[in-house]
């Protein structure tokens, strides 16, 4: 590296590196993410422009780009929540809620668990942790007893989201990126994801007697019009993600938005006669979007692409496969620092590091990071989004999370990771 590129990219790393910061520690510093990560991507831009290698014109067509990639990310995202909330709006969830009556301790851990396990699956974990510690407070209403399962939801969550293209943002991410595919995901990540998630089950499960005292009627709630019809079009859609990229070769992104256009035509057909519905039709539902989440990634996306078009990514996998040189503990390492720093970075930035040309698509290196990005952040509160949506709803606070759970779900974090190692006889672990 010359003095020259060492003055032009110590800049860039400062102002990240201060950036990330603000971000890890948002909860204390009381400065939203979202504003931070914006801020800070405009900023290593403008130094990227006046201080990068390249001219004005090709620095154009660089960011043109980025945004391009992307905006797919941000459309995908923008679609599927829009049809969670639609669900969510005309009360379908309640199909899923039903499903739970029991009041005993051990046997309502183990449900919720696999509920938000197989839920996160299809939607998403941070809307499965939403749904399912609103579920919990009227299950459980003392907020002691509801620590160790919200704590585990986020676990199963995360889990569940790391083993298909739709269930984590990462793997969605590296789905669209063409690192992975829907199937070879699906049938390598299952087992490990389950096992990561089954470990601290069991070792919570053990100390969990007795039964909880009678809780709020949550089943009183009724569903709107049309609830049924939404719940399973919206599900049948979301799952349908994948056959459709299969099918057509076009971007995922494609299908959501297709999806969310036939919704939105189902609903106004449904609910256009009666004036009292509005807030089940999609102009209402859109304001109820959470925008500072997608502008979130816009930012932090943005951010890592100046890193990926400065050269320091690339310097960095250098680094780790000079020094360190197996893959399977490359891998393993970004899943815990997953748990430090926020894993779509983490997630862009190993796609940005390392080319198809180096790593081809579907290898297990891929479905590593697939898996360690999703399960690794739930060593810690602050590792994943569905961490942090916990931390909001129930004033977890991040010393109370980590003695009770970084040590589990590290055990099940390693043991899935072994699973996958295992089973992968062939794999070629060295580079």
């Amino acid at each position: 590296m010359t003095v020259s590129s060492f003055s032009y990219l110590t800049p860039i790393l400062v102002v990240f590196t201060i950036g990330y910061l603000a971000i890890i520690f948002e909860y204390y510093i009381k400065v939203n993410k979202t504003a931070v990560a914006l801020f800070t991507a405009v900023i290593l831009w403008i130094l990227y422009f006046l201080y990068g290698p390249s001219s004005t014109l090709e620095d154009l067509s660089i960011l043109n780009h980025s945004i391009g990639d992307i905006s797919q990310i941000i459309f995908f995202l923008l679609g599927a929540m829009t049809l969670v909330e639609i669900i969510d709006s005309h009360k379908g969830f309640k199909i899923v809620t039903d499903l739970i009556t029991t009041s005993s301790k051990k046997k309502m851990f183990w449900m919720i668990s696999f509920a938000s396990f197989f839920l996160s699956a299809v939607l998403d974990n941070l809307t499965t942790t939403i749904l399912m510690i609103s579920l919990l407070r009227k299950l459980i209403p003392s907020r002691e007893e509801r620590f160790l399962p919200a704590c585990m939801v986020v676990v199963a969550a995360n889990a569940g989201g790391a083993w298909t293209p739709i269930g984590d943002v990462t793997t969605t991410m590296l789905w669209i990126a063409g690192r992975i595919s829907s199937f070879e995901v699906i049938k390598n990540l299952f087992l490990p994801s389950l096992v990561s998630m089954m470990i601290p089950l069991l070792i919570f499960s053990r100390g969990l007697k007795g039964r909880y005292k009678k809780a709020e009627e949550v089943h009183a709630v009724k569903e709107e019009p049309g609830a049924r019809l939404i719940f399973f079009l919206g599900v049948g859609f979301l799952v349908f993600v994948p056959v459709f990229k299969a099918l057509t070769g076009l971007p995922p992104f494609m299908a959501m938005l297709m999806a969310l256009g036939v919704l939105w035509l189902v609903t106004d057909v449904v609910h256009h006669h009666c004036e009292y519905r509005v807030h089940l039709r999609v102009p209402h539902i859109l304001t109820k979007i959470d925008t500072s989440a997608i502008l979130f990634f816009v930012g932090i996306l943005l951010c890592v692409s100046v890193l990926q078009y400065a050269g320091l990514l690339k310097d960095l996998a250098d680094f780790l496969l000079t020094e360190i040189k197996v893959y399977a503990v490359i891998a393993t390492l970004i899943g815990v620092f997953s748990a430090i720093i926020d894993n779509v970075p983490l997630v862009a930035g190993t796609i940005g590091m390392y080319p198809l040309e180096q790593i081809s698509a579907d290898s297990p290196f891929w479905h590593m990071i697939a898996y360690a990005a999703g399960t690794g952040g739930s060593l810690l509160l602050i590792g994943s989004s569905s961490g942090i949506a916990l931390m909001g709803m129930e004033k977890v606070d991040f010393f109370s999370y980590m003695k009770k759970l970084t040590i589990p779900v590290l055990l099940g974090y390693l043991a899935g990771m072994g699973v996958y190692i295992f089973v992968e006889n062939g794999f070629r672990i060295y580079s």
